[in-house]
């Protein structure tokens, strides 16, 4: 049997059921469906040829080209399949949900699958994941300079009961020339949306949500313009610490990286650290004084991150002893209650 679901229903059975995405590679490579696997009906190439076929022939060619294209490929999706539904029950889409996610959904169904396809198909899913960056919630922005321990907060706020989502974590980046070291590859930005966006959706949208101070852009991806936009308009939370506890976690993070990843970061912002401070803080990696090279490069990173902080609404600054992250989560929801944060914004919610 195959049923037609609208995308609530389809993200709700998608934790239950494997999700077959019928695009092509490419296609899933931009984004997908998080918990989807690549379950491509055509290879890019293939794709490309249907494609030509459709502009230049017209219709029935094209499908008769994908026809001749998929049915030897039959026998092999149905294996595939049975991998992976072990209850011979499973989710299938496509871009749209046009002729490709029909075409799997008839075969498997006839192989004796329950199928349900999504209507709308992935587009459907991109439109759901794009509303959730324009719905107001009363954000808590975690900033402070470079090396003020906000991410290693984050998992202790989630631990007290607060909703968090670890915007560098889904960027797989840090957010600054050095934020890549450490990390696997980043994912597109339609990938980061989705990832995004699915943790949005598991969230309350009356409660408090905290993120880290970001740039538009992380890396390569870029934070969704309207969620940016409420960051920016929300309070911000300025970790203050002593720069000298700053300057030794950041120097002992650094210092098993390879000097040649670390000379190509620093070497990434000549221009803005200068000449001279460019060459002193590639001399300290080459000696292997990390502390001097981290307080070569925050001169830099200080004041850039001193003046987008400028340019926010809501700046709260709250000093801290040291960087013990589970007692400044503490302190931190303290200063949040002892303030009255999340009653101001439910008698003014920010607008988008």
């Amino acid at each position: 049997m195959v049923n037609t679901i609208d995308i609530a229903e389809f993200l709700q059975k998608a934790k239950e059921l494997p999700v077959l995405d019928v695009r092509a590679p490419k296609e899933f490579t931009e984004g997908h469906i998080p918990q989807a696997h690549s379950f491509p009906i055509f290879l890019d190439e293939e794709r490309a040829v249907v494609g030509t076929a459709y502009k230049q022939q017209g219709h029935d060619p094209a499908v008769l080209l994908g026809l001749d294209l998929f049915g030897p490929k039959m026998s092999g999706f149905v294996r595939q399949a049975k991998k992976l539904a072990k209850n011979k029950e499973l989710l299938v889409h496509c871009w749209r949900g046009g002729m490709r996610s029909s075409a799997m959904a008839w075969l498997l169904n006839f192989s004796g699958y329950k199928v349900h396809l999504l209507k709308g198909g992935y587009k459907a899913y991109r439109h759901l994941i794009q509303e959730q960056f324009t719905q107001p919630r009363p954000l808590l922005v975690l900033g402070g300079l470079t090396g003020s321990g906000k991410t290693d907060l984050l998992p202790y706020l989630q631990a007290m009961g607060q909703q968090v989502i670890d915007l560098e974590k889904l960027a797989s980046h840090k957010g600054s020339a050095f934020g890549s070291i450490g990390m696997p590859p980043q994912p597109s930005t339609e990938h980061f949306e989705n990832l995004l966006g699915t943790e949005l959706l598991q969230l309350h949208t009356q409660q408090p949500l905290w993120l880290e101070d970001e740039n538009i852009t992380v890396g390569k991806v870029m934070v969704p313009k309207p969620l940016y936009d409420q960051m920016q308009r929300s309070p911000t939370i300025v970790l203050q610490v002593p720069d000298k506890l700053r300057v030794q976690k950041l120097a002992q993070e650094y210092c098993k990286t390879d000097e040649a990843v670390l000379a190509a970061a620093v070497l990434k912002i000549k221009k803005r650290l200068g000449g001279l401070a460019t060459k002193e803080a590639l001399a300290a990696i080459a000696e292997g004084d990390m502390e001097k090279m981290v307080e070569l490069v925050l001169t830099y990173y200080d004041k850039a991150y001193t003046f987008q902080l400028n340019k926010k609404e809501h700046v709260l600054p709250l000093e801290l002893p040291g960087l013990d992250p589970e007692e400044n989560a503490a302190r931190v929801l303290q200063f949040v209650q002892q303030q009255k944060l999340v009653q101001a914004w439910k008698k003014r919610p920010y607008k988008t």
